[in-house]
């Protein structure tokens, strides 16, 4: 398939003008349940710092940061649908974005009847090593499919959803879900981090030079950016024959991410033969989460359900996008609303 530039713009403004779409306000928020990743002290080596600080103001405002205890919330829909997502929020990896992404995400897929579940995981930002991140996002998806009849789903229909770093983070999560990010510790790890599919929002994908200038690159890389280590950990280069069907969406004006994670990433998915779908907007710019209503990049959860509804995931004939976003989630344990700013 060849697309130019010109004709994915045109695509996508057209798609953003067409999508009309009757919008559904959110439940009433209720408790969210919280699961532990780990029985006890996290594997790897060394150790974050706490406490956990929810941010209040500027970029930061409705981000969580200083994560000692990764976890998992979980959003039950009223009807599950028999499918769910792991959802993973962005922020270079030294802060993970709740209220502008992942929760009300979340929300929005609870309200389709989809299972959700947000993923709060280590970051070297915060003094924990780069692996750390991905042994959480493994054992998630082992620790949610193990569970899935407790939860309502089919384990076989079990997806991921990222933004910006967290795009990353779920990219890896699809492309190496058999790497070997810790060892096995007990009946949970026999199942498989290999998801259904896989979406990724104005995703941090490539860390190649010159698309090398993010947060995400220098919290991952440090001073290492030998070519091996720059491989290791971009995700494209990692494409295989095991990927899953991978959707993209990102915005032209992407001042963040360089939108040659998305082009770098179609490359690789068309050479491999994967299937895969990508959506690039005209404008839009970075962090625009479930995107504002009547904006083009607001289109893209009916996108995402399309195509997930055609590789078998959440509820064929639902096409309901949400209104806006709910207010941040309080959870059953941890609470995180009187955590000190994060700057």
């Amino acid at each position: 398939m060849n697309l130019t530039r010109r004709t994915m713009l045109g695509v996508a403004s057209a798609a953003g003008a067409a999508l009309a779409l009757p919008r559904i306000a959110f439940a009433a928020e209720g408790d969210v349940e919280e699961i532990d990743l780990w029985p006890g002290t996290p594997p790897g080596p060394g150790g974050g710092h706490g406490p956990e600080r929810f941010g209040t103001t500027k970029s930061g405002q409705g981000a969580i940061s200083g994560i000692t205890r990764p976890r998992i919330r979980v959003y039950r829909p009223a009807r599950p649908n028999g499918s769910a997502m792991l959802v993973m929020g962005g922020g270079g990896y030294f802060r993970i974005q709740l209220a502008n992404e992942s929760t009300p995400t979340c929300r929005w897929l609870q309200q389709t009847g989809t299972t959700a579940f947000e993923l709060l995981y280590r970051m070297p930002g915060d003094g924990w090593p780069r692996e750390a991140a991905f042994a959480d996002a493994q054992r998630a998806m082992r620790l949610v499919r193990a569970r899935a009849a407790d939860f309502g789903f089919d384990a076989e229909k079990l997806g991921v959803i990222g933004f910006s770093a967290g795009g990353h983070l779920a990219g890896m999560t699809a492309v190496q879900p058999d790497a070997g990010r810790y060892a096995p510790i007990d009946g949970i790890d026999k199942h498989s981090a290999r998801p259904a599919a896989a979406g990724l929002i104005y995703p941090v994908l490539t860390l190649r030079p010159p698309y090398d200038t993010t947060r995400s690159v220098r919290e991952l890389l440090g001073n290492d950016r030998s070519p091996e280590a720059v491989a290791a950990w971009s995700v494209e280069t990692d494409v295989s024959d095991r990927t899953p069907p991978i959707f993209t969406a990102q915005a032209a004006d992407d001042p963040i991410a360089p939108i040659a994670n998305s082009l770098l990433m179609f490359d690789a998915l068309q050479k491999a033969k994967i299937p895969h779908e990508m959506h690039i907007f005209e404008q839009g710019g970075h962090g625009w989460g479930l995107g504002d209503p009547g904006s083009s990049v607001s289109a893209w959860p009916r996108l995402f359900a399309t195509f997930a509804q055609t590789h078998g995931l959440m509820a064929p004939g639902f096409f309901a996008a949400p209104m806006a976003a709910p207010p941040t989630a309080k959870p059953r344990r941890g609470g995180d609303d009187s955590a000190s700013e994060d700057n």
